[in-house]
């Protein structure tokens, strides 16, 4: 088990510098936990006393407002780390985390990786990039909100999806899910994809969309800044 800890510790950008006998110290700290579709991993406000790494599946990170609103941050693919800033502040969750299909997560505590950074400047220098890199697509996120149109956001969260050789994305959520992450209805979503699909661009079956006119999506993403 340590052994394989290990190598999942080892792959993640954060800890993949650390030298060896200190990750096997983290990995034999840390735990697995296998959860299901649509379980919560935390809330927020919670405590944050773990960095959590996916192992398999995939965690939506979301905030919620008082009336039920929600608004999808980002999905975070296996190999991706959550909770940095935590490690960074020592505050707590600040929003809610859920399984978007059946997985496996690792938790690794904060004080572990405290711990690590302050030693290996390369891990340091590892979750300061991190977080940078957050900040710097949440600013994105923002901008695209005010900025552009929904058929656009639509556009580009497809664009950001994992596609295999045959332009295949195998989307990991719901076409509500992709509306809270797009700031907008199902419906309005829904409208979206069969407008690019009537355009050509994409081809929708179920919760699979092929991109056959990546470019011309991509140019129509981008206009309107």
């Amino acid at each position: 088990m340590t052994t394989d800890v290990t190598g999942i510790l080892r792959r993640t950008d954060l800890l993949r510098s650390v030298p060896a006998e200190d990750l096997g110290g983290v990995a034999a700290a840390s735990r697995l936990r296998r959860f299901r579709r649509g379980q919560v991993v935390f809330t927020a406000g919670d405590p944050a006393d773990s960095l959590i790494v996916v192992v398999s599946g995939s965690v939506r990170i979301v905030v919620r407002s008082a009336d039920g609103g929600e608004l999808t941050l980002t999905v975070v693919p296996p190999g991706g780390t959550l909770g940095e800033v935590s490690i960074a502040d020592g505050g707590p969750r600040s929003a809610d985390a859920e399984t978007l299909e059946e997985g496996q997560l690792l938790l690794v505590p904060c004080e572990a990786v405290r711990d690590i950074c302050a030693r290996v400047p390369a891990a340091a220098q590892a979750l300061t990039d991190s977080i940078a890199a957050n900040l710097r697509r949440l600013t994105e996120a923002v901008s695209d909100l005010v900025f552009l149109d929904l058929p656009r956001r639509v556009a580009k969260i497809l664009l950001s999806q994992p596609r295999g050789e045959d332009g295949v994305i195998q989307l990991r959520m719901s076409q509500e899910q992709l509306a809270h992450q797009a700031g907008g209805s199902r419906q309005s979503v829904n409208a979206a994809l069969r407008g690019f699909e009537r355009r050509g661009w994409i081809e929708v079956h179920d919760r699979a969309v092929t991109v056959k006119q990546a470019v011309t999506l991509g140019r129509f993403a981008g206009d309107g800044r």
